[in-house]
């Protein structure tokens, strides 16, 4: 290359094809909001989220078909980027949610007709004043904020970078892709306004806090190997030298540096996954968040941020194992813990919802402190099973109404199985499959990942993880006897019947829960030829 010549840089645009088509629908998302007509904006939005997520799938297994899961795993990006089976198993839950998820946020039968026109679960404006005359007049007329489906493709976006980032720059740009997002879609409840956008500013305030101890922990990496690639921090931190760079003289292989930088880099991985502590946020913004956006939210957002963890842990600081391994076997025994218990006294069905994920985020990481190929894969089972009860049983809870909303009081579904049998077996289903309760998939997935701990010495762990889950099968059973075994009251709420877009939410998910349970070999084994990271 002659002096002063650009070279263009050498970027697989193939390899990245699931997160460019889903950024490409986003971008084309916000054209329509700027141009195309109101009344069009909504029809528009969702076939266009639809055919972006489900181009990104179609993506995502071309990508697995051509060996990129296995042999033909590679760096990609410039070395920003790693495509192999970890993040293409994980692109393609991720895509999968997501797509369901547009289902949710697209029902409009659920609320009471404004005016005459059909609306859905999120403000009309969502920047007025609670209850305002703005609001008022955008209800008037009949306004809907499909903005929340560019936003729902960009979340996504961010989602599938994150698992696949291979470079700490491009983790925190995909963290800030996906998180930003999230912020907006959780302030825009349609009831409950302020309580929504009280969720909204805590998950703002606490997730700005989490960045910023991410940031300031890649600051730390990057002085202690000066770099910020996954490969070459991870030669430093195993004894190769590194290229000298004269402004980092002074810092470059000070062993403070790199504990206290990884540590701040995992904190603000565990605060996305919800474990303990960095699980303050999770309660109130379950609660207070547009359901469908909560479960979109504890479905996609853990995936990703396992699938990040995982390969920071893997990739980068393999070296510093014994450094890491005791903490983590500390957060997730207290992640087991305290989501088991505190969920005991919960009276709202979102903020049990909101501790059984805490609990969850202890049993998965029991999992990736096996350090090993099948703790990879029984992660990466798990965080698929997860997902999708997660949504189905969020999709229930949009169902259960009465005239101030969705009833998420617990008292309010005291007699829903004899009011509503099938749906009640349904979600019921689903709290057995939270339980771990054979033939579903909750406990295929605890089970994958407590072999795969106790099988790398983890015994105590595995003890901690099965008596934390006969803790929360008391409160997942107290539900269900709830539900089946009380009177019905008189002003109790009702069941709504949706469209068939939240129908085929819950038949998919149940349907999922039931095969992943009776016959998981084949998604096992699956996940066992995807468990490998390319370095």
């Amino acid at each position: 290359m002659n002096p002063g010549e650009l070279q263009a840089p050498d970027i697989e645009w193939a390899a990245l094809s699931p997160s460019l088509i889903v950024f490409g629908a986003a971008i084309i998302g916000v054209l329509i909001e700027a141009f195309a007509p109101r009344r069009s904006r909504y029809a528009a939005e969702v076939v266009l989220a639809v055919a972006g997520l489900a181009g990104a799938f179609a993506a995502v297994v071309a990508l697995a078909a051509d060996g990129r899961a296995t042999s033909e795993a590679q760096i990609a990006g410039m070395g920003s980027l790693a495509v192999d089976g970890p993040a293409l198993f994980l692109q393609g839950v991720i895509v999968l949610v997501g797509l369901v998820s547009v289902f949710l946020f697209a029902e409009r039968r659920l609320e009471p007709a404004a005016h005459g026109r059909a609306v859905d679960s999120f403000t009309a404006q969502p920047a007025a004043v609670p209850g305002g005359k703005a609001e008022q007049e955008a209800e008037r007329a009949g306004h809907v904020t499909t903005e929340i489906f560019p936003l729902l493709l960009f979340a996504v976006g961010g989602m599938l970078l994150f698992p696949m980032a291979n470079d700490l720059l491009v983790l925190f740009i995909a963290l800030e892709i996906l998180s930003l997002p999230l912020y907006l879609l959780c302030a825009m409840a349609r009831r409950k306004r302020l309580l929504s956008q009280e969720a909204a500013l805590k998950y703002f305030l606490l997730g700005a806090f989490a960045s910023a101890f991410l940031l300031f922990g890649v600051a730390m990496l990057y002085g202690y190997a000066g770099t910020v690639s996954y490969a070459g921090i991870a030669d430093v931190v195993g004894g190769e030298p590194a290229a000298l760079d004269a402004g980092l003289a002074s810092t470059m292989g000070n062993d403070a540096l790199l504990l206290i930088g990884g540590a701040m880099v995992t904190m603000g991985l565990l605060f996305k996954v919800g474990a303990v502590p960095f699980h303050m946020w999770t309660p109130d913004v379950y609660q207070g968040a547009p359901t469908p956006v909560t479960g979109f939210m504890a479905a996609a957002t853990k995936v990703a941020a396992f699938g990040a963890l995982l390969r920071l842990l893997y990739v980068v600081l393999p070296g510093l194992r014994w450094d890491w391994e005791p903490v983590l076997w500390g957060v997730a025994i207290a992640s087991m813990v305290a989501g088991a218990v505190v969920a005991i006294t919960q009276t709202d069905v979102k903020r049990l919802l909101a501790y059984s994920s805490i609990a969850h985020a202890g049993f998965i990481l029991s999992g990736v402190v096996a350090v090993s190929e099948d703790g990879v894969s029984s992660v990466l089972f798990y965080l698929a099973a997860y997902s999708f009860v997660t949504l189905g049983a969020f999709a229930v809870v949009t169902l259960v109404r009465d005239a101030g909303g969705e009833a998420t009081h617990l008292s309010k579904w005291a007699g829903l199985g004899r009011r509503s049998p099938l749906l009640a077996t349904v979600f019921a289903l689903f709290l057995l499959a939270f339980a771990g309760i054979p033939l579903t998939s909750g406990f295929a997935g605890k089970f994958a990942v407590f072999r795969a701990a106790a099988d790398a010495g983890a015994m105590g762990l595995v003890i901690v993880g099965v008596l934390a889950s006969a803790v929360a099968a008391f409160f997942y059973v107290r539900v269900i006897v709830l539900m089946f075994f009380s009177e019905p009251k008189p002003d109790g709420p009702s069941v709504v019947i949706p469209s068939p877009l939240t129908m085929s939410v819950v038949a998919l998910a149940a349907a999922v829960t039931l095969v992943l349970g009776v016959a998981p070999q084949f998604f096992l084994d699956l996940a066992s030829d995807a468990g490998v990271f390319v370095r």
